[in-house]
């Protein structure tokens, strides 16, 4: 039997009204449940904070938006109420843009033989509950539900033809969950202002290279009608969600301060505060930022990438070692990992090379000989590519990092890093230099963040290479590793913290850089994408 639905100590009601996004139907893996149910039901924090922006615009979409607004003369609503758009761009952003604009015309360029023009406001479903229950006093009883939707608004001059654009980067694989195809629909049927429509449209286009995907074309009954099979339920779960999901979405949550899920770690980065903006750190985006400012700031922004060097065939061999394993790993009840390996052990969403995979089939059979599986007792003592998310509160920074595996020998918990190398050859530099994530690691669980006792505890880094596994043990709790630790996340992250541009830093890494294509500075800009 579920909970009854509570909101966290630390906020209040400031509204009767319930407001629900069309996004919050995406149920995305970036999104907070517990966020979505409180944003929606109209609580706020009790003593909200204040908090220094970004000189820089991080909204991606945002200045692609403001640029059709403002395209298409006074009138129009602006890409998010409130928000004003007056943050520079970043140069990389800036070429995003541009690319983003000349795709979204190619795609939708005008058909004298169906117009359709922008719509000054976008619409907004509202229903007031009636019947008998209406009137019950009751604190939680909503007095209206409010669905709004979020991108390009068009309308035939009639008002009997309404069609929602909806930009992304890229066309995904999967389609969006029909709850939000439903919720999306019904707002386009019934929303103000305007004449109900006839028709309804809604198509995802992608700003990269202007495919579209439709995801609903029909008459406004048949949209009332989809809402009816797939959207009550789909607005229950988002009302009642109750998971507080720590994740990047921390960095702009109104509920931080009041957060149950969220662990603070004061002191974790090195480095304070001191009214910087708040943001999010993982070792990965230290070492983009080491190699290139504007990259780190790139990727953060989550502009498409080159598949030529993201989906590289190296890499993707080693992303697939670690899919197969912690498949392997997560599976019901644990058991070690034994050398007989499938034929077909490739999972799906990769597409290697032969060469790459009989490499990566050798691999595996080297990683039997050090499963850690061989030291559980339960699933419960198994934890596979968990993400693991602190705040540090004296820095300001939510500290982003996922283990290849968390285990349990005996009552001590073990962090687990394993990499894949095709070569013989080790690292000339210190372990925690050469793999920084270990030492994030040692940090954490020298402090006793994983809980536990501290009688096993400790990291591990597990190298698989074709003539065997080499099984690194590092002590966390020992003077020397301590001090290391510290000192490579500190420097990591002190130049970063203090950066408020970005800049590039052109050079030979250039060439390697999956986000070239958006610098201006980039030697021969334009990396396939």
């Amino acid at each position: 039997m579920s909970q009854p639905w509570l909101p966290p100590d630390g906020v209040r009601r400031t509204t009767p009204c319930i407001t629900v996004s069309a996004g919050m139907f995406k149920k995305s893996g970036f999104r907070c449940p517990a966020a979505d149910a409180l944003k929606a039901r109209g609580y706020r924090p009790v003593a909200p904070e204040a908090r220094r922006r970004e000189r820089l615009e991080h909204f991606t979409l945002g200045p692609f938006m403001a640029a059709c607004d403002a395209r298409n003369g006074p009138g129009t609503s602006p890409a998010d109420p409130g928000r004003s758009r007056t943050a520079p761009l970043h140069d990389g952003l800036r070429v995003w843009t541009d690319h983003a604009l000349a795709m979204y015309d190619a795609t939708f360029p005008a058909d004298p033989s169906r117009p359709l023009t922008e719509v000054a406001d976008r619409w907004v479903y509202r229903y007031r509950p009636s019947g008998p229950e209406s009137g019950r006093p009751d604190a939680e009883r909503p007095e209206e539900f409010r669905f709004t939707v979020w991108g390009r608004c068009l309308a035939s001059s009639d008002g009997k033809h309404r069609e929602l654009r909806l930009p992304v980067h890229r066309i995904g694989a999967d389609a969006p969950p029909e709850g939000f195809v439903a919720a999306t629909a019904l707002v386009l049927a019934e929303g103000a202002p305007g004449p109900l429509p006839e028709h309804v449209r809604i198509v995802e286009f992608a700003l990269l290279d202007g495919r579209t995907r439709e995801l609903f074309a029909g008459s406004r009954s048949e949209a009332l009608a989809h809402y009816r099979a797939h959207g009550p339920g789909a607005l229950t779960e988002i009302l009642n969600g109750q998971e507080y999901r720590p994740g990047s979405s921390c960095v702009d949550c109104s509920y931080l301060s009041v957060c149950p899920a969220l662990r603070s770690t004061p002191g974790l980065l090195g480095t304070e505060s001191e009214g910087r903006p708040r943001r999010t750190w993982s070792v990965t985006n230290g070492r983009n930022y080491r190699a290139c400012p504007a990259r780190d700031h790139l990727r953060r922004l989550r502009l498409p990438t080159a598949d030529a060097v993201e989906r590289e065939a190296t890499a993707e061999r080693g992303r697939a070692v670690h899919a197969y394993l912690a498949d392997r790993h997560g599976r019901g009840v644990p058991s070690p990992c034994t050398a007989r390996i499938p034929e077909r052990w490739v999972p799906d969403g990769f597409d290697l090379p032969d060469h790459e995979r009989a490499l990566g089939e050798v691999l595996l059979r080297r990683h039997a000989a050090v499963c850690p599986l061989r030291c559980v007792r339960d699933g419960s003592d198994v934890r596979t590519e968990p993400r693991v998310v602190r705040h540090d509160s004296a820095a300001d920074v939510v500290v982003l990092a996922e283990p290849d595996l968390l285990y349990r020998d005996a009552d001590s918990w073990v962090w687990r890093e394993t990499k894949t190398s095709a070569s013989e050859r080790r690292p000339n530099r210190p372990l925690l230099e050469h793999y920084p994530q270990l030492a994030l690691a040692v940090l954490l669980v020298a402090r006793g963040d994983l809980g536990g006792s501290p009688d096993r505890a400790r990291v591990e880094l597990e190298v698989l290479r074709p003539g065997g596994a080499d099984l690194e043990i590092i002590d966390p709790f020992a003077p020397t590793h301590r001090n290391t630790a510290e000192q490579v996340v500190r420097t990591m992250v002190t130049a970063w913290h203090g950066d408020d541009d970005y800049a590039p830093s052109p050079g030979r890494s250039c060439g390697r850089c999956e986000v070239a294509r958006w610098c201006d500075q980039a030697p021969a800009a334009g990396a396939a994408a």
